[in-house]
């Protein structure tokens, strides 16, 4: 656990701290919805914030948005309601560096049966002896926001990742990025010599103005097809302009899908912070992945084994 890992943690009953410019978040819709095809026996949600209680922990003052309440028992209902008996959570940069809230979401969770791992934030001058502490807890990366931070530029020092992620590798880590592929036109170069495997959210979170033949997300699809890249198919209302099921979407799923078939994990992203679209529900989500994978074999590989691969389950 990092040094300011109870840094945040309020008196209860302390009303949340509120950074300035962070607006407030669409709550999920959290109702009890069943998926046409329920995700199966090991299955596994790869992505999902556990956020609050926010009168017991305050959010970093400079974050970008304040999350509603989105508790494990909230959490926990949805994947019942999807048969998912496996999941990964991912600290959410509302919290920077304290992973506080995460270790406390996956104890919880375990209690009700679900099998966790987490991956974590933690600051440079992280200790081994922190490291070895996440690793017993269930962390099995780090994540590296180069997006929803107040300067991206500030977060983009891959010399310095390198060199967290080099003390990682010997724990069998990985690093997961919240990036625009996009906006790194060497992304196949760049990433291709890192230390440990690279995870890339949101399908590499290309913008609009841009497609599936830009340089940073073939490069992405080169490192995937070469083994060193793992893809999650997460947040499709973030690259698309229109809602469900999400049309322009479709195409970079199914060229992720085409080129590295076992290096894609799924996950829902609850509770889909910062949507400013209509709410997805997670069966609705579910449900988009069986338009996008028709093969029963690439659905169980995405659902099933690659997870268990990357999150060693």
């Amino acid at each position: 656990m990092s040094k300011e890992a109870n840094s945040s943690k309020t008196t209860s009953g302390d009303a949340p701290v509120f950074g300035k410019g962070a607006p407030y978040c669409a709550a999920p819709d959290n109702a009890d919805k069943s998926p046409r095809q329920l995700a199966g026996p090991l299955s596994c949600d790869t992505h999902a914030h556990i956020c609050g209680p926010g009168n017991s922990f305050q959010y970093a003052k400079d974050r970008i948005y304040t999350p509603p309440d989105a508790l494990p028992e909230h959490y926990a209902a949805q994947l019942n309601a999807l048969g998912i008996e496996r999941a990964v959570l991912i600290q959410p940069s509302v919290y920077g560096t304290d992973n506080t809230v995460l270790l406390n979401a996956m104890k919880t969770l375990t209690q009700t049966g679900l099998e966790c791992r987490a991956v974590a934030v933690v600051d440079p001058a992280v200790t081994d002896e922190e490291l070895d502490s996440l690793h017993l807890a269930g962390v099995r990366g780090l994540r590296f926001n180069l997006v929803d931070v107040a300067d991206p530029k500030e977060g983009a020092n891959i010399g310095e990742i390198k060199a967290l992620c080099e003390r990682a590798a010997s724990k069998g880590w990985h690093a997961e990025f919240l990036i625009h592929v996009d906006d790194y036109p060497d992304f196949g170069t760049l990433f291709g010599d890192f230390p440990v495997d690279i995870v890339i959210g949101h399908m590499g979170y290309v913008r609009l103005a841009n497609n599936a033949q830009s340089t940073g997300f073939q490069g992405m699809l080169q490192l995937a097809r070469a083994g060193k890249c793992w893809i999650k198919l997460t947040g499709p209302y973030r690259i698309s302009s229109e809602n469900l099921p999400y049309p322009e979407s479709q195409n970079f799923a199914r060229q992720i899908i085409d080129a590295a078939p076992n290096q894609i994990v799924w996950g829902t992203d609850w509770p889909h912070v910062m949507v400013t679209k209509d709410m997805p529900n997670d069966a609705d989500l579910l449900d988009l992945l069986d338009v996008w994978v028709t093969d029963p074999t690439i659905r169980h590989s995405i659902l099933v084994t690659n997870p268990a691969k990357l999150y060693g389950f």
